[in-house]
Order: C-alpha cells, then sequence, then structure tokens
C-alpha cells in the first residue's frame, strides 16, 4: 500500500505538505484530478485529490463544505495546485482541512499534476515488486510446511500468520476442524454453516461473508470435482494480490494433500481387496504375504464373514452405513462400527464379502471413523439382504462361503441374520428328509453323488448299483428337497451338514 510519506518522498519539491514539516503514513488507494465543486460521485475514498482550488478557493464557507465532503467520502488527502487559480494557499483553506481532518499538500507553480500522477504509480510497481517476492518467500516455506507431519496445522498457522489473522481448514466430514489461532475456534460453526451454501457438484467458488463486522473469505478445497473440504480466512482487512496468491497456494496444497488421502485409501482399498480375496479362495499364506508386505494390520486368527446383498447402482459405503439402521438378533453382535473399520472387502457377483475380526466384534472406540449418512442409505437398509457367518479360521472360508451366498438368497430383507444357525437348520432338514426315505437309500445315494462331484461312474461304482439307477435317486432325492444338488451353494451346505451327520 502507497502512503502519503511515501510520495512525498518521492516527489521531493513538486510536492510537499502544506502547514507541517512532513506528510503522514496515511494510505493512498490512488489518485484522481478534478475541478468539479464535488467530485466524490467519482471517487471511492482513499484516494489523493489534485484541484487548482477553483472549487472553493474564493470563501471560507465554500472551503469547509468542499473538505466535509472529501471527509464524508472518506478521502483524507489533497492536492491543491498553485498558478492557474491561486497563487498562495489561503488560510480558510488550511483551516477547513484542519478542522475536517483533510491532509493538505502543494504543488507548486510549474510541476504538473501528471507528475504526481506518475509518482504513485512508480510507487505501486514497486511495492508489487516487493509483495510479489515476499509473497513467493511466504509460498516457498508454505510449500515446506506442507510436507511435514503435521502439515494441515502448519500450512494453517503459516497462512494466519502471513496475512495477520487467522485462519481455518474444515475437513469435508466429522473430523475436527484446524484453526490458528486457537481465538478463532468460535467461528467454526458459523464457517461450517456457511458450507452448507455450496453446491456438492461442479466447479464451487468463493464465498464472502460477514462474521461479527469482519469479511471472511471461505474457499472449497477440490480434488478434481469433489470437496474435501474449506478454508476459511479472517484478516480484519483489504486483501492486496500477493494475500489472494498466498490464499490460493494454501488452497492448492490443501487439494493435494486431499488428493495424496484420496489415493491411499483408494490404494488401501485394492491391498484389502486382494487379501480378501486371497483369503475366500483358500490362500490364507499368499493373503498374509501380501497385507505383510502392505504395510497393513496383521490378519485375524478368526473372523466372521458378514456377506450384503450389493446391486449396481447402490455404492459400496452407503451399504456400509445402512448396517447401523438393521436391526438383529440378540444373539449377533454389532457390526456396524467393525464393518466400517473394515479393510478385507471384496465384491463378487452381487455380493459384498466383509471379514470381520471376532476380537473386535462388539467393541466400540472413541476414534471409530463417522459419517454423515448418506440420503439415500435408509432406503437402502430396508431392502438389504445381510447374514453373518459363526467364527471361522482362515482356512474354514472356502468351504462356508457357498453356504452363506444360499443363505443370503434366501435372508429376509431389513434385517441382519444369522448365517449359521439357519444353515444349519437347513441343511439339517435336508439330512432328515433323505434318511426318511424309505424306498431307495437316498442318503447314501447323495452322499457318494456330493463326494464325487457329480461324476456317475464313480459314484456308482462306489454304490454298487448301476449309473441309470443313481441317476433316477438324485432326481428322486432332487424333487423330495425341492432343492438343485448341482448348484454349489446347495450342494456345500448339504454336504457340511452330512458330515456332520455322519460324525
Amino acid at each position: 500500500m502507497i502512503t502519503l510519506l511515501q510520495l512525498g518522498a518521492e516527489l521531493g519539491d513538486e510536492f510537499f505538505p502544506a502547514d507541517s514539516p512532513t506528510f503522514s503514513a496515511s494510505p493512498v488507494t490512488g489518485v484522481h484530478i478534478s475541478e468539479l465543486e464535488d467530485p466524490t460521485t467519482y471517487l471511492e475514498g482513499g484516494e489523493l485529490l489534485l484541484t487548482t482550488g477553483m472549487p472553493f478557493g474564493h470563501s471560507a464557507t465554500a472551503s469547509l463544505a468542499y473538505m466535509q465532503r472529501l471527509r464524508d467520502k472518506e478521502v483524507r488527502a489533497l492536492g491543491l495546485g498553485l498558478g492557474p487559480w491561486l497563487d498562495e494557499v489561503p488560510q480558510h483553506v488550511i483551516d477547513a482541512c484542519r478542522q475536517t481532518g483533510v491532509e493538505l499538500g502543494i504543488v507548486p507553480d510549474g510541476a504538473p499534476f501528471q507528475s504526481v500522477s506518475r509518482a504513485y504509480w512508480r510507487l505501486s510497481a514497486r511495492d508489487d515488486t516487493v509483495n510479489l517476492m515476499s509473497s513467493l518467500g511466504t509460498q516457498t516455506a508454505l510449500a515446506r510446511a506442507a510436507i511435514r507431519s503435521d502439515a494441515i496445522n502448519a500450512v494453517v498457522r503459516g497462512l494466519a500468520q502471513a496475512l495477520g489473522g487467522w485462519a481455518a481448514f474444515l475437513p469435508d466430514d466429522p473430523q475436527p476442524a484446524t484453526v490458528y489461532p486457537a481465538s478463532a475456534q468460535g467461528f467454526v460453526p458459523m464457517l461450517r454453516q456457511e458450507s452448507l451454501r455450496f453446491p456438492r457438484t461442479g466447479m464451487p467458488s468463493a464465498s464472502t461473508f460477514g462474521i461479527n463486522g469482519q469479511a471472511v473469505v471461505l474457499y472449497p478445497i477440490l480434488a478434481g470435482t469433489r470437496i474435501h473440504g474449506f478454508l476459511g480466512v479472517g484478516s480484519g482487512r483489504t486483501l492486496t494480490k500477493a494475500d489472494r496468491q498466498i490464499i490460493m497456494t494454501v488452497c492448492m496444497l490443501l487439494s493435494l494433500r486431499a488428493r495424496q488421502r484420496e489415493l491411499m485409501v483408494s490404494t488401501n482399498a485394492a491391498l484389502g481387496t486382494a487379501t480378501a480375496k486371497l483369503l475366500l479362495h483358500g490362500q490364507p499364506e499368499s493373503a498374509r504375504l501380501v497385507a505383510e508386505e502392505a504395510g497393513m494390520d496383521e490378519l485375524p486368527s478368526r473372523v466372521r464373514v458378514l456377506a450384503l446383498s450389493l446391486d449396481d447402482e447402490t455404492e459400496v459405503r452407503t451399504v456400509i452405513q445402512a448396517l447401523g439402521a438393521l436391526p438383529a438378533g440378540a444373539a449377533l453382535p454389532p457390526v456396524a462400527e467393525a464393518a466400517a473399520r473394515c479393510q478385507l472387502r471384496f465384491t463378487d457377483d452381487g455380493v459384498l464379502y466383509l471379514l470381520l475380526d471376532e476380537a473386535q466384534l462388539g467393541k466400540t472406540s472413541a476414534a471409530a471413523p463417522g459419517q454423515d449418512p448418506e440420503p439415500s442409505a435408509g432406503d437402502t437398509a430396508r431392502n438389504l439382504r445381510a447374514v453373518l457367518s459363526a467364527p471361522l479360521t482362515l482356512a474354514e472360508l472356502p468351504a462356508n462361503l457357498p453356504a452363506l451366498r444360499q443363505n443370503l438368497s434366501g435372508a429376509p430383507a431389513g434385517e441382519l441374520s444369522d448365517a449359521g444357525a439357519d444353515f444349519d437348520a437347513s441343511a439339517q432338514t435336508w439330512v432328515e428328509a433323505l434318511a426318511a426315505y424309505t424306498r431307495a437309500d437316498l442318503l447314501s445315494a447323495v452322499t457318494q453323488y456330493l463326494r464325487h462331484r457329480g461324476h456317475w461312474e464313480d459314484a456308482s461304482r462306489a454304490l454298487g448299483i448301476h449309473r441309470n439307477s443313481l441317476r433316477h435317486r438324485i432326481t428322486v432325492a432332487g424333487d423330495l428337497l425341492g432343492i438343485d444338488l448341482d448348484d454349489p451353494d446347495v450342494s456345500a451346505s448339504l454336504w457340511l451338514a452330512l458330515r456332520r451327520n455322519q460324525g
């Protein structure tokens, strides 16, 4: 900002105070020339007004009225050019300036007003250069702060100090805001309320509003087109071009951090999916190696598999959020918090599998990830089918997966079902029905058929009957139970029940 003192020093004898040794350090926003009786219509306030005195120099009354108009417009400096209209400064002009607080400077005869304008713009160019260099230094320091472990705190603190005001970063989730200095914490609720006005799609721009009479600017922090948070700034003064450059740098740094977090979450999710897939396909040792190399938590020794129905239009996070609204049987532990934290997720053929650590089920954490529910979460909960397996070792997962899928297909919507209990009951009923059939030994026929994985020749040889006889018995068994024995989900559940019955 250029001051009247700087301008007087730059011009020397071409512009000097009328009734004091030096000019004050009052800021000057521009230089304007006018001979109108009321030039305030064309002024914004803060300018140095240059005039020959023609509108007011003839009388004390006119001088006082003129200076009062300047004061009301917040024009604090007047440059009086001698020569064309006045040979010297009238005392009533000096008195009017003192009375109204308008600082009076003299442009002597022969010194063109253009010299004053040129001097102002020379100083302005130098000031911009100094501000730019200072801004570059500040931006460099902020960029270094952005790679620290406490990057958000460091960047917000650096911005507030550079502006001489306060700054706050509000993540777009329930995580606490980062504010500097701490005395600005009270602004956070108002900033969050204002942030609700921003559209959640597209490319929203900054918003300016007032808090306690102070102008505040709120900037969205974007990664792509998604809002990851908001940066609030209050400086208590008009922001300069250099200030705005620093703020834009901070917005860019925060956006980069948001993008890094987004990539990290995406990478961790991909690694969790790969690990879960290996476990569900019977490769626990390979899964452990992947988890170890990726720096994931140690794999649990026992898990409960949570299977959720998933359609093409529903996001995974919405399905997981809907778990909190699902009623569950008294014997089942709460799963919503464990599901939100779960890294071991795998989606296959419309089913989302979550491998929940048995030791962590039912536990609550003060640092649990909280998110505002999606608007569609309630509808999702009403239509969601969910089943929870019995506790399983990692080696037992593949054998139980088909039965889990079968149970999910028949589970009621809108509640969490116990897969282990339902499967045991259904499969045991099938075994009892086969054993009770007296016209043929269906139990042995089905057992050998499943044992030999549907190979007619091997199964009939083990039974000592013709393969056509075996075909007939398998058809009778399917009709009796109302199931398809070639369905892998059905056959897996029935096979486990047959093994238990034999034991």
